[in-house]
This record gives C-alpha cells, sequence and structure tokens, in this order.
C-alpha cells in the first residue's frame, strides 16, 4: 500500500461498521473522516476535499447512489453493497461510482481497490489541473468578465477541441488574433505547427505563390522551389487574418482546396494533400462583402462554420478598469516603475472615453500614461493621452459605473493574489454563496474554488 497520506471519506450510517472501517484505514496510514449519512458526507467532502469516498449505498439523508451522481466528478467513490443490491453498484458505477466491494468486507480486495481508485483519481485531478493550466495559458492575454466576455471564452472552449474552420470578426484593435491563438492552443493540434498569414500585407500577385508555394522556374524571380503556407501547415492549423482582403479569383482557388483537401505549387502538376485545420480573422463586414460582390458567399459559408464576434470595448465598459490595471502593471515592470495605481479622475476618464481602438488602443495609452507618471507614482488625469483627457467631466458618470470603479479599492494597486480573491469574493456574493455556480461563472474547478476559499479564508 502507498504510504503517501491519502485522505478518506467514510459514510456509514452503522456506527459499528463505520467505525471498524475507520481504525482499519487508520491503522494503514491514512487520514480519515466518518460521516453517518449521506448529507454530512456531502458536506464534508465538499469542505474537506478527501483523495477517495467509500459509501454505503443505503444510508438517510442521501444514499450513495445520490452521492455518486454529485460527487463522481471530483472524486473516485467505491460503493459498499449488501447482498442483493449489486445490481445497484453497476448502475452506480454507470453513474460515474469507481467500483464496488460487497458486504462482509474481504479487507485485503478492498486496500487493493483504494489504491487503483487513489491512483485513478491522482491521474484525473492531474489532467484536470493540466487542462486548466493550458486554459489560463491560453486565455491569459484575453482579460475580462463582462456577460460578453464570458460568452467569448465560452465558445472557445466549444469549438477549440473540433476540426471546425472558426471566422472571428470584430472591430480593428479588439484581440481577434488572441481568440484565434486561444482556439489554437486549445485544439488536439497544439503542438503541431501553426502557420500565420496576413492576406491585406501581401501583393496579390504574391499572396498566391504564398499560400501553395511555387515550383523553380513558375516565374520570373522563381530561382528554386519555395513551400507555401499549405504545406507548411500540414497537420496543424492555418490562421489567415484579414481574409476579406483576399481577391475573388483567388478566393475561387482557395475555396477549392477547402473542398477537396488538396492544391498544386504553381508551376507544377502533382497535386499536394493537405490536412489543415483553417481559422480566419477579419474586421469587415463580409456580409455587405458578399452583397458587393468582393466576397463570395459560398468560401464565407466554408470559413465561417462557427463564428465568434468580438464585442469594441465601448460595449464591455465593465471591463475597461480590470484591462488598464492588467495593462499598468505590465508596462511598469516593463519601464521598471512603482507605481500606485490609477486615480479617481483617471478611471473615470477611462470609463467616458468610447475607445475607438479598442483594447490596443486602452494598451498604447496606459503605457504612455506609465512614462508620464507623476512622481508620486499615481497615474492622474493629466498622465492621459490628450484624446482620453479631453473626454474628462463632458457627463458624470452612471451609478453602474461609479460601482465598477471601486475607487478606494483601486487608489493602492492590487496584486495578482489580492484580484483573484476579490474576483472569486465577488462571484459568490452574485451567486448568494453558491460554489458550484461561482465556479462555473469563473470558469474554474469546484475543487479549485473549495481550495481558492481555505486558502484566502473567505468567509461564507
Amino acid at each position: 500500500m502507498n504510504k503517501e497520506k491519502h485522505l478518506i471519506l467514510i459514510a456509514e450510517d452503522e456506527d459499528i461498521v463505520r467505525e471498524t472501517l475507520a481504525e482499519e484505514f487508520g491503522d494503514r496510514g491514512f487520514e480519515v473522516l466518518e460521516a453517518s449519512d449521506g448529507l454530512q458526507a456531502l458536506k464534508l467532502a465538499r469542505e474537506k476535499d478527501p483523495d477517495l469516498l467509500l459509501t454505503d449505498l443505503k444510508m438517510p439523508g442521501l444514499d450513495g447512489m445520490e452521492l455518486v451522481e454529485k460527487l463522481a466528478q471530483e472524486l473516485p467513490i467505491i460503493l459498499m453493497t449488501a447482498y442483493g443490491t449489486v445490481s445497484n453498484a453497476v448502475l452506480a458505477m454507470e453513474r460515474g461510482a469507481f467500483s464496488f466491494v460487497e458486504k462482509p468486507i474481504d479487507w485485503q480486495h478492498l486496500f487493493a481497490l483504494v489504491e487503483k481508485a487513489l491512483q485513478h483519481g491522482a491521474l484525473k485531478r492531474e489532467n484536470k489541473d493540466l487542462l486548466e493550466r493550458v486554459e489560463r495559458s491560453a486565455f491569459g492575454n484575453i482579460i475580462g468578465e463582462s456577460a460578453v466576455m464570458k460568452e467569448v471564452f465560452s465558445k472557445i472552449r466549444q469549438v477549440a477541441a473540433s476540426d471546425a474552420a472558426v471566422l472571428v470578426t470584430g472591430e480593428s484593435g479588439t484581440g481577434k488574433e488572441l481568440v484565434v491563438s486561444a482556439i489554437q492552443s486549445l485544439s488536439p493540434r497544439a503542438n503541431k505547427p501553426f502557420i500565420k498569414l496576413n492576406c491585406a500585407a501581401i501583393p496579390e500577385n504574391l499572396l498566391e505563390s504564398e499560400l501553395f508555394g511555387h515550383e523553380k522556374g513558375a516565374f520570373t524571380g522563381a530561382e528554386q522551389q519555395r513551400k507555401g503556407k499549405f504545406e507548411l501547415a500540414d497537420g496543424g492549423t492555418l490562421f489567415m487574418d484579414e481574409i476579406a482582403e483576399m481577391k475573388p479569383a483567388l478566393q475561387a482557388k482557395l475555396l477549392r482546396v477547402l473542398q477537396d483537401g488538396e492544391f498544386t505549387r504553381l508551376g507544377g502538376s502533382k497535386p499536394i494533400r493537405t490536412d489543415v485545420r483553417i481559422l480566419c480573422a477579419t474586421n469587415a463586414d463580409i456580409r455587405e462583402r458578399i452583397k458587393e460582390g468582393l466576397f463570395r458567399s459560398d468560401l464565407y459559408y466554408r470559413i465561417g462554420v462557427f463564428s465568434i464576434e468580438l464585442p469594441p470595448l465601448r460595449e464591455r465598459k465593465n471591463d475597461i478598469v480590470i484591462l488598464a490595471e492588467h495593462f499598468l502593471k505590465s508596462s511598469s515592470d516593463s519601464y521598471s516603475k512603482k507605481l500606485k495605481g490609477f486615480s479617481r479622475e483617471a478611471l473615470a476618464a477611462l470609463m467616458e472615453y468610447d475607445w475607438p481602438g479598442n483594447v490596443r488602443q486602452l494598451k498604447n495609452a496606459v503605457e504612455y500614461a506609465t512614462l508620464m507618471a507623476a512622481p508620486s507614482g499615481e497615474i492622474t488625469l493629466d498622465c492621459l493621452p490628450e484624446d482620453v483627457r479631453s473626454t474628462a467631466g463632458s457627463g458624470a458618470p452612471q451609478k453602474k459605473d461609479e460601482e465598477t470603479l471601486r475607487a478606494p479599492e483601486w487608489e493602492t494597486p492590487l496584486s495578482l493574489k489580492e484580484m483573484e480573491k476579490k474576483a472569486i469574493e465577488a462571484a459568490l456574493k452574485r451567486h448568494n454563496g453558491n460554489k458550484a455556480a461561482a465556479a462555473k461563472e469563473l470558469g474554474i474547478g469546484l475543487k479549485t474554488i473549495y481550495r481558492k476559499v481555505e486558502e484566502y479564508k473567505i468567509e461564507g
């Protein structure tokens, strides 16, 4: 038996059976929690985060089957069954239980089963932690707590695991490339080639060669064979930025590649097979381009199997403060400056401004303010760019904006841990202390929120 200390929760309504189990596990080096009914077991499982639950099938309050339905996604569960209830235990396994043992208990069999369950649980936690780390890394530069951004995060999660073509739209500066990168990072092709092409940055007469490659002598200046983006991206992902700028003649050739899965280099005759996932982005209104005859509707439907539209910053003003603080920390680190944060007037100006350049413009404005920071280390109104300053006082902030500013909290810059604590506290408050709902809103695991609540000593 593995000597590592593990916490085992035993749920059994018969005192003598529960106490015997607790003694046997204690003698083998386990830490033990005891519950005399299902409701107590559920409470302890949520509060103490045990490594395994050993539960009787029939108990008052909640029975073993109900505990499986509520806890099987969080920890491994072994059921104890009396004669004649094995069929119910098998049903519980179909719903997520790890295994079952029959009474009277064969101790050697039980402890062998427990060891396997603990190994299974540890592997499952590692995989979940890895997924959370990958997701945090993928979303790391996409900042937002507003409802519209939560919807964007949800769509990224939904589509990332598939091979569907994705079209990301939105105004310039909204972060379309960050969304594309997040999709690629969370996809099964994450470790395969990720090739990027800006369709607006390459002259029309060179774009076809960039996409499909060319043979030596295919045109004047083609002194050697060259692979194109489709060939380089084989097995991986091709990101085509500003796809709406592509001319109709080349659109037709691109459509054939997407339909047939093969292409021919310029000057070549041999078809080349390709396995590429296509991700596209544009700040243009493609439907208008279609009406004007500038973009093929059949190509639009091919590249836009799944669409994600990024909202402009003026439609997600609740995110401005957290974005500004994020950019301030980044820029102050870059310039080795110790800054206290934004003044109330500076925050009000940031909130009032419409940000036609969106998140990119806000980032640049904060970097400018960092360079202009007052000797006191505070970002005051005078530190902001003139176009942002000019809006200050043009209208009193709405009540909801004043609440968003939370001036007293922001006058001293928060550490990342403090920001995380406040985000969890706010989510719990919005959901009346319901940790499962708060965890879902924040995009973290239920065990994670229980651990964070204990770590930060959050009440409720």
